[in-house]
């Protein structure tokens, strides 16, 4: 399941909730009880991925050998 990101309209409150892509813009209900309303709203990430080397010493993630230009 893909985690979505809420925002609250009153005060700005974040809520970050992992649910079903058929939820993702359904309701999502006050986890404190107090009947605030939340948004869904774009998501922002990034993922690092670890550099692979050819061990030629030439670095990047293949070592420039598939023209992606990792010298």
């Amino acid at each position: 399941m893909p985690l979505y990101e809420y925002r609250c309209v009153e005060d700005g409150t974040l809520l970050t909730l992992l649910r079903p892509m058929r939820e993702a813009d359904s309701p999502v209900d006050d986890p404190d009880g107090k009947g605030r309303v939340f948004e869904r709203v774009q998501s922002l990430f990034s993922v690092d991925a670890p550099q692979r080397s050819s061990g030629n010493g030439e670095g990047g993630c293949c070592g420039g050998g598939c023209g992606c230009g990792g010298h």
